[in-house]
């Protein structure tokens, strides 16, 4: 089965290993904690794309089998059992001290995370339009690990493992029901409005868009999501009110509340305001929006296999970047602006194998094609958060991976291990779906292919004495953007086209069969006329690299989803292995020639993604989103600065509970931090009881909506009270 068919991030790291040879060694051993995230998985790429979603599902999921294991750990401390998170209390009184010297513990614990993972699983996939292949999935693997799907009883003072995997279930749907995420009434939005009308994508410029600063939607016949589910048109923007929803490690103090349209936006991990342009924005700011969209079209000039401009796509190369810049002033100098990647040095040696690492010189439009489908998580994929989730079950399956804790001490069991990866994993990703969304939610920021488009209505904006001159005009830059004049091809038959600005860049999806090669290489017309390749088209067309049928992600740009979720898992990987670096030292992807891109043919040439570390494969992750046309730079490093806050903080919690060091007695507030500490001072006080009364009654989201009903009410009141005096974490 050609690998297309399969979920690109199933297959990653299939050939994980050493540069030099083949490792004889046997695969890893799995339990069942793994089993059930690849049914997940699966599950997912059957389901429509929405990456917060999944990421929350992913979480809780990991939630229920790490409390199934953590129930019988007399050090462990559970992360919903037992406590009271966002509100909401799940009742737990352990297991009977008269019951567990009966019980086989290990075996216990198998069988109580598998009918966790079961019934939620059951119950989050049962809307999914993939539902029939998804519980039949669910149900063979419950079936041929031994257990019975009719074991419904959530009674588990009998000692009853199936008992207790059902009840912390129903748990966790209970409080998935209340914590921010609508899920009653399928996540859909509660009051965002986009403020833009439709761009209709197949007709040139943007007339439509009101403030090019904001989101726009776009007008798509037959929309394709990302997980390849057909829709009648695009839809509205996904999860705009995520803030909302109830982290794993975000700490209160990390939330800003701010008030938009009449409506309150909690913001995590805010990073400021994007770059603007027009109006009274400071003149280094509008300009950076013009050169920041401009270089996203640039690097789409990179996309032609055939014009003889090859790169080292080797850890050779690729990767190590020293750091990230803070200030946005210095972006300039950590992007290549023209020749496209970044500041990354490389390595020099192979820390694993001590020997320098073989370069892999392929044409640089292969390379640049292959990131941007492989890391777009295209059709039938389990979008970003479960892209790294496989990455996660690839490692655990190396023959040089070990289950030794952060790289300490003894090795851990399979399953001990393997629910406390997922946990910690699941926690970061589900924190980074929280804090990206609630940033794209207020800031609402715009989309390459409506800012491109505005620019280019404007005219340019280099040169006051040239045609076509506009403040909010696209920068010109020779060889990339410029002005059709009279002598060129797309003047158009009346000079309809002359001042109008250009780009050489993709040519788009009309373009594909009709491509040419000019330089002389011997193409075979098969092969050719299967890619839109690169040339000059007017820029009022332009188009990123995707598909027709799917264009650009139906939510705003600012900040990049992708870069927050990789960045997260990045520094989860490496914390939770106590080693940057993949196992052998490096990760591999084949991708055959002509057999691994999705909406063109190609590679020209066999071409294997490969990784030093899982930082360099998280920085990879987010310049294919630059060379995919969905992000400007700006969306890119501040989603990777909050990525790196979303993986510490979950890995620094997660192991106060592996520890049973987490002061969990006043349990979490639903915006983080400490239930009832509505000021944010550390503790419940008079202030925050007055400050509740204050508002009482008050309806909508609100940080004294302890509950989240929607309603500053007695029960707020009463959980208030009843948390009062306790120590916060």
């Amino acid at each position: 089965m050609p690998l297309r068919q399969f979920s690109i991030a199933a297959a990653l790291l299939t050939l994980l290993g050493s540069p030099i040879g083949t490792v004889e060694a046997q695969e890893a051993e799995h339990d069942v904690a793994f089993e059930w995230i690849e049914a997940q998985l699966m599950g997912i790429r059957d389901d429509f794309a929405r990456p917060p979603v999944h990421a929350r599902n992913l979480y809780h999921v990991s939630l229920a089998m790490y409390d199934a294991w953590a129930a019988y750990d007399e050090t462990a401390e559970p992360t919903l059992l037992g406590h009271t998170v966002g509100g909401y209390t799940a009742e737990f009184d352990g297991i009977p001290e008269n019951i567990l010297p009966f019980l086989d513990i290990p075996t216990a614990r198998k069988e109580a995370a598998s009918y966790a993972a079961y019934r939620v699983l059951s119950h989050r996939y049962s809307n999914s339009p993939g539902v029939i292949p998804s519980q039949a999935r669910f149900d063979s693997l419950l079936t041929a690990l031994g257990y019975d799907p009719s074991l419904t009883s959530t009674n588990y003072a009998f000692g009853s493992p199936a008992a207790l995997g059902n009840y912390i279930a129903e748990q966790v749907i209970a409080f998935g029901l209340q914590d921010g995420a609508n899920e009653a009434f399928d996540y859909s939005n509660v009051y965002y409005e986009p403020l833009n009308d439709q761009l209709v994508v197949s007709d040139p410029g943007n007339p439509t868009v009101i403030d090019p600063n904001r989101w726009q939607p776009l007008a798509i016949d037959g929309f394709v999501d990302q997980s390849g589910e057909v829709l009648e048109s695009a839809p509205p923007f996904q999860s705009p009110e995520w803030g909302w929803v109830q982290p794993f490690a975000l700490e209160n103090d990390q939330m800003i509340m701010y008030e938009r349209d009449g409506e309150m936006w909690p913001t995590w991990l805010d990073p400021g305001p994007p770059v603007y342009i027009g109006g009274d924005q400071p003149f280094a700011e509008d300009s950076m929006y013009k050169h920041h969209f401009a270089m996203v079209s640039i690097w789409q000039s990179h996309h032609d296999p055939y014009n003889g401009v090859m790169v080292d796509a080797s850890p050779a190369t690729i990767g190590n970047v020293p750091s990230l810049p803070e200030d946005i002033a210095d972006y300039g100098d950590f992007y290549t602006y023209f020749n496209g990647g970044d500041v990354g040095i490389g390595h020099d040696l192979n820390p694993h194998t001590g020997l320098p690492y073989e370069e892999q010189i392929v044409p640089l439009g292969d390379y640049t094609r292959i990131l941007a489908e492989f890391w777009a998580d295209g059709p039938d994929s389990e979008t970003p958060p479960g892209h790294w989730f496989s990455i996660l079950n690839e490692v655990m399956s190396h023959p040089d991976f070990t289950r030794d804790w952060m790289g300490e001490g003894e090795e851990l069991d399979p399953l001990e291990y393997e629910v406390k990866a997922y946990l910690t994993l699941g926690g970061a990703v589900h924190d980074a779906a929280i804090a990206a969304w609630s940033v794209k939610g207020y800031y609402d920021y715009a989309r390459p292919v409506s800012a491109i488009r505005y620019m280019a209505d404007q005219g340019q904006s280099t040169d006051p004495a040239l045609p076509s001159y506009s403040p909010n005009g696209i920068p010109l830059y020779p060889g990339f953007i410029e002005l059709v004049d009279d002598t060129d091809d797309l003047a158009g038959i009346g000079g309809e086209n002359i001042g109008k600005v250009k780009v050489y860049t993709w040519q788009g999806p009309d373009y594909i069969d009709t491509y040419e090669a000019d330089n002389g290489l011997d193409i075979p017309i098969d092969t050719a006329g299967n890619i839109a390749g690169v040339g000059w088209i007017l820029a009022e067309n332009w188009w990123p690299y995707q598909r027709p049928s799917f264009v650009t992600p139906p939510f705003a740009g600012y900040v990049s989803g992708h870069s927050t979720f990789s960045r997260s898992a990045a520094e989860v990987l490496t914390c939770i292995t106590g080693d940057p670096f993949f196992p052998g030292g490096m990760g591999e992807f084949e991708c055959p020639q002509d057999d691994f891109l999705v909406f063109e043919i190609g590679p020209s040439v066999d071409v294997t993604l490969q990784w030093a570390t899982y930082y360099d494969a998280s920085d990879q992750c987010s310049l294919s989103r630059i060379w995919g046309g969905i992000h400007p730079v700006t969306d890119d490093i501040r989603g990777r600065l909050m990525g790196i806050v979303c993986g510490t903080q979950a890995c620094d919690l997660a192991n106060s509970y592996f520890d049973g060091s987490i002061n969990n007695t006043c349990g979490i507030g639903p915006y983080g931090g400490c239930l009832g500490d509505i000021d944010g001072d550390g503790a419940q006080t008079v202030e925050d009881v007055l400050f509740m009364l204050a508002n009482f009654g008050n309806v909508g989201p609100h940080p004294a909506d302890l509950d989240l009903d929607d309603l500053v009410g007695t029960t707020d009141l009463l959980i208030l009270l009843g948390v009062f005096g306790c120590t916060c974490p």
